[in-house]
């Protein structure tokens, strides 16, 4: 069964938590060690010197004379109380005292040293003769010379310590860093579990606010402060929350535009087609008079033809969004296709009194599929007369410094709201929903074929619209390719 997270940061805290303190502990051990055997070293450097001081005779040369016994036996008696032995060495390493050969001996390395006035500290097992029986014990020394003025070696004392003292105080020390041990290893347990516990309770906000996000809630956001990695993932799901929320109310926008659609679309058909079946009931019959026959076939033709173009505009569209165009582009004059699509729409404006303006030099050039680039501006431009009514419909374009070809095409007609602009280029998106059923607006898709034959063309379009007084839409598309720039 594997571990829930808890326990393992838990046991992750603890282990480093309590390694910490082993690690330490150890340390301080060896550091107590050391410091015990030079605090014994010290202690006994100062009695060789009250030893030195009370004992050893030296004449007025600076010369050994001999030992003041009762000193030595007074400072004897003091030491043996500590378990404290010590020897006096005189020139040639010859041992003044005490006599009862028990005294360890100093080699020829050791007494060079000596010699040139340096103390040292030794460990050695001596006998000691204890009510007629000899015992040995491990001892720790300091040996320590003494010159006179000349810098001639005058004495040396020995003064020794048993190591059971300084174990019995290095036992001491153990015993009291195994207690602190103890108490660090509970601390050490409720540190992990009160850090793992914060780290967990954090993770375990993202599980819950995951759960929610499950069920079908958005607006749900886990707080952050940004200092960690914990806060950089809740910021990332908060991130992901949001595009999340945005993508489900995308979903929903554009279920409710194909209902919309859907809607629109049947009604558009069924309206053609209730006329065209009429009319061939009628012609079947002989219930339409002679005179008006050519009338009935034309307007025939027209309802196929707004039929045609109907379900035209939905499978363009999705060619285009899909990339299954194929665009053959080449340096176009934008003025022809200008001055063609206004003779092409003049009739049109005509109807609802609009007027065309045009500013288009003979210069001006863009690359582009031919016959996409006029389906672009036929959209924009009919779009304008369909809103435009008795006004002016401006059409310009030049080419800008950065090798692009900028058309703009502003008309004075009814405008558009904020809203209106932000879903211009949405699918199934009619703008004035009073005209849904006007000859010019059947689809609701020409803005949305128009935006993705522009990125196709990897150029932009942005609309600028106030209401009441017209819109503006801009276009900026290469005039050339871009590719085989040095």
């Amino acid at each position: 069964m594997r571990l829930k997270l808890l326990y393992q940061q838990m046991l992750a805290f603890f282990a480093v938590i309590f390694t910490t303190v082993i690690i330490f502990g150890l340390a301080f051990i060896q550091f107590s060690n050391r410091m015990v055997y030079q605090d014994t070293w010290k202690q006994l450097e100062s009695y060789a010197d009250s030893v030195f001081q009370q004992s050893v005779v030296v004449n007025s040369s600076g010369e050994f004379e001999g030992i003041q016994l009762g000193g030595l036996q007074n400072s004897e008696r003091l030491l043996a109380n500590q378990a404290i032995h010590f020897s006096i060495y005189i020139k040639k390493n010859t041992i003044a005292y005490p006599k009862n050969g028990f005294s360890p001996v100093i080699n020829k390395s050791q007494w060079k040293k000596l010699k040139s006035g340096e103390t040292l500290t030794t460990k050695s097992a001596r006998r000691f003769n204890r009510t007629g029986k000899s015992k040995t014990q491990s001892m720790t020394d300091i040996i320590k010379p003494y010159r006179n003025e000349n810098g001639e070696l005058i004495a040396v004392v020995l003064v020794g310590s048993p190591v059971a003292n300084i174990q019995s105080n290095m036992r001491k020390i153990q015993h009291n860093l195994l207690i602190a041990f103890l108490i660090s290893g509970l601390a050490a347990i409720f540190i992990a579990y009160g850090l793992a516990k914060y780290s967990v309770s954090r993770i375990d906000r993202i599980r819950k606010a995951a759960h929610k996000i499950g069920e079908g809630n958005f607006d749900i956001t886990v707080p952050t402060k940004g200092n960690d990695e914990i806060d950089g993932l809740a910021s990332d799901f908060n991130h992901m929350t949001k595009s999340l929320k945005a993508s489900n109310e995308e979903i929903k926008r554009q279920e409710q535009r194909r209902r919309e659609f859907l809607a629109d679309a049947a009604h558009e058909m069924r309206t053609p087609l209730t006329t065209i079946n009429g009319l061939l009931e009628g012609l079947t019959y002989n219930a339409i008079p002679e005179e008006s026959r050519e009338e009935s076939l034309q307007l025939m033709s027209n309802e196929t033809k707004r039929l045609i173009r109907l379900v035209n505009d939905n499978l363009d569209y999705e060619k285009i969004r899909t990339n299954q165009i194929i665009l053959n582009r080449h340096e176009i004059r934008v003025h022809e296709v200008v001055n063609n699509l206004v003779e092409q729409l003049q009739k049109k404006a005509h109807e609802a009194k609009d007027q065309f303006v045009t500013q288009v030099a003979d210069n001006v050039t863009v690359y582009a599929d031919y016959d996409r680039f006029v389906q672009i501006m036929f959209n924009i431009m009919q779009n304008s007369i369909q809103f435009t009514n008795g006004g002016i419909i401006t059409i310009t374009a030049h080419n800008d410094k950065d090798k692009n070809c900028v058309i703009s095409i502003s008309d004075t007609g009814i405008g558009m709201s904020d809203d209106q602009m932000k879903n211009i280029w949405e699918r199934y998106y009619k703008a004035d929903a009073s005209r849904k059923n006007t000859k010019y607006g059947e689809s609701g898709l020409g803005m949305a074929i128009v935006h993705q034959l522009v990125k196709a063309h990897k150029g932009t379009i942005n609309v600028s619209s106030e209401l009441g007084k017209g819109t503006t839409f801009t276009l900026q598309l290469p005039c050339e390719d871009k590719k085989t720039e040095s």
